[in-house]
């Protein structure tokens, strides 16, 4: 741990517990806490290879486990008042049948804690993209796929836990980010290692909502310092870029590369054709609904709040997320490390 790692967690403010902190949102809601002086610790089945791994969240107190494992949950789930429930099973395999037995733990964990509260991101998969095109906390969750109908039920449990377990849901668009790993934006809007040269359309024009990785995970941590000031079952939005006519992104990046951009269509039929034979194309073919149906995330009750929504402005955000995929010239062959 670095002088100021230490300097953050000395100033303590409360202890969380991360599960998915090796992880994109995990790891950036980790870090965030860390610097408003957080105790915050992780669980993983390899702490070595954990602690490796990030570039960021210099600071994690990491206890061996597996979130899989109730009693690896309880046992690092002691004293704390937050549980991040960010995690996901291996290689996402088996998602449908774990997803929910890892969540029971963690309401398990949060219980046995005499109520902390979880903290769970959110997605718009539990809605019917055609049907909503502004997201609220009252809008019905109809969603008929496999994805939506789980996603469903994990909320409709943390529903259920409270007010004996709290909870915070902020649901958020498609991530972007220097640490946004297995994005949309970095594996199919922009190759990496590369400078740009061209630039795939996923939602073909369609409006779609973004979320810039640090921005939603400061976001995070403003909400578990005002935890107080929250419902027992708190579910809210998180507006992030909204890309009105679908050209803003791709616009962001000329600007930033400084020059025009071929575009080109997402091959979206191809997925199609594949996906009776399971695997991503059919996994990504359940969520092409969200990118062909404009879906408005409202966050007046998140600004109720907490008065504002943390913003990078698209360029910046744009920026560094091309710089740490090594997708500008001059920093084609130079490390990022934030």
């Amino acid at each position: 741990m670095n002088s100021d790692s230490a300097t953050r967690v000395g100033r303590y403010a409360g202890k969380a517990l991360v599960l998915g902190a090796t992880g994109g949102i995990g790891s950036e809601i980790a870090d965030k806490l860390l610097r408003k002086g957080w105790h915050v610790s992780g669980l993983a089945r390899d702490v070595e290879a954990a602690a490796r791994g990030l570039v960021i969240a210099d600071g994690i107190i990491w206890q061996a486990g597996d979130a899989m494992h109730e009693a690896d949950v309880l046992r690092a789930a002691e004293g704390v008042d937050v549980i991040v429930h960010a995690v996901n099973p291996p290689g996402y395999r088996n998602w449908q049948t774990l997803v929910l037995p890892m969540l029971d733990n963690t309401i398990a964990a949060a219980r046995a804690q005499g109520g902390a509260r979880i903290v769970l991101p959110g997605t718009l998969y539990n809605f019917d993209a055609a049907s909503s095109p502004v997201i609220t906390e009252d809008t019905p969750q109809t969603a008929n796929t496999r994805k939506g109908r789980i996603r469903i039920e994990m909320e409709k449990r943390l529903a259920a836990a409270a007010p004996e377990v709290p909870s915070l849901i902020l649901r958020a668009g498609d991530f972007f980010g220097a640490n946004a790993r297995s994005s949309w934006f970095g594996q199919a809007m922009v190759a990496s290692g590369k400078p740009v040269s061209r630039f795939v359309s996923v939602g073909n024009g369609a409006a779609h909502a973004h979320a810039y990785l640090p921005d939603l995970a400061e976001c995070f941590a403003r909400l578990i310092e005002r935890r107080a000031s929250l419902r027992p079952f708190e579910c809210l939005q998180f507006a992030g870029h909204w890309d009105e006519d679908g050209q803003a992104m791709i616009r962001a990046v000329e600007r930033v590369v400084g020059h025009d951009v071929p575009e080109r269509r997402f091959p979206w039929w191809i997925l199609r054709l594949l996906a009776p034979f399971g695997g991503f194309a059919r996994e990504a073919m359940e969520v092409l609904p969200t990118w062909h149906h404009p879906m408005r995330l409202d966050n007046t009750r998140l600004l109720e709040l907490l008065g504002e929504e943390p913003h990078t402005d698209w360029d910046e955000a744009v920026r560094q997320t091309l710089e740490s995929m090594q997708a500008l010239p001059d920093t084609l062959n130079t490390a990022v490390c934030r």
